[in-house]
């Protein structure tokens, strides 16, 4: 792949992960460093600093075959076609094998499932392009090739697709919606956390909209511009409005039948990456969800 570098100072880790939005920054520093990457015709180290008007050229090496195991576990399908498939997560599934969880996420779901797929940072793997936490249920996408792979990120991270939750929070909202921003990055002491930071973090906004009122409750629908780690659970917790069930944000006692946050992804509307065709895929709100409404609502 040849690109053109266009910002004065830029390190070319950075420019290469901006240029291909669905790779990691230590994916492409090991592109960099295994000689992938020729700046003007020259091997460079990852900090080097472009000008602004030099011949960038990548090399992607051939997929290596993914250590993660295909298990043949029920997937809730929304769509799917050649490029894209659309899911329902279920609470409590782990989107990709991690320290200590190495079986019954929805990467090794998808192995089983998908025939075709992405090779993106290195390894033959369905196209995560975005995630959503354990205990977070709805709709998220994945890619099956790199050109989906690619394209999807690049809207992602251009905030050009647009992603809807579904959410039931300790205390009664007054406004009748706001507006959160925030830079994210890891709590300070808990690094199993993430916290508004003053250095260090990412920025990140959230909308929010109160749909109904309970007194000591209140169900809202929460739009992202950008999708930083536990960004909503940060988010309204930083003003005073936690999520029910979420153990790891609020020590609030959780009287519903909910295990993890009451948090859903409701809607993702994407361009399709090879139609070019604008689509918006829902997932119903859950069960658990549905009962604790069902429980307020009547008293």
């Amino acid at each position: 792949m040849r690109f053109t570098s266009d910002r004065v100072g830029e390190r070319l880790d950075v420019f290469l992960v901006r240029q291909m939005p669905a790779l990691s920054r230590s994916y492409a520093q090991r592109l960099i460093a295994g000689g992938n990457v020729a700046v003007d015709g020259e091997r460079r180290k990852a900090n080097f600093k472009l000008s602004g008007a030099e011949m960038v050229v990548c090399t992607l090496p051939p997929a290596e075959e993914t250590e993660i195991c295909a298990e043949d576990i029920p997937l809730d399908i929304l769509y799917e076609d050649a490029d894209i498939i659309v899911i329902n997560k279920r609470r409590g599934m782990v989107v990709h094998p991690a320290a200590g969880v190495h079986t019954g996420t929805l990467v090794n779901a998808l192995l089983h499932h998908c025939s075709d797929l992405s090779g993106i940072n290195g390894a033959l793997r369905p196209g995560i392009v975005h995630r959503l936490d354990k205990d977070t249920s709805g709709v998220m996408v994945a890619a099956k090739n790199d050109m989906a792979h690619h394209y999807l990120a690049r809207q992602i991270r251009d905030k050009e697709a647009r992603r809807e939750y579904r959410a039931i929070v300790y205390g009664n909202i007054v406004e009748r919606a706001g507006v959160i921003t925030g830079d994210i990055g890891r709590h300070p002491t808990d690094r199993k956390k993430m916290a508004i930071v003053r250095e260090n973090g990412r920025p990140a906004t959230t909308h929010f909209e109160v749909l109904e009122r309970f007194g000591d409750y209140t169900f809202v629908a929460c739009r992202l511009e950008t999708g930083r780690t536990h960004q909503i659970r940060v988010h309204m917790t930083s003003i005073g409005h936690p999520l029910v069930g979420d153990t790891k944000y609020t020590a609030k006692k959780n009287p519903f039948a909910i295990t993890g946050q009451a948090l859903h992804s409701l809607t993702l509307t994407l361009t399709h990456p090879r139609t070019q065709e604008e689509m918006t895929f829902t997932a119903p709100l859950p069960a658990d969800m549905e009962e604790i409404l069902h429980t307020l609502r009547r008293s």
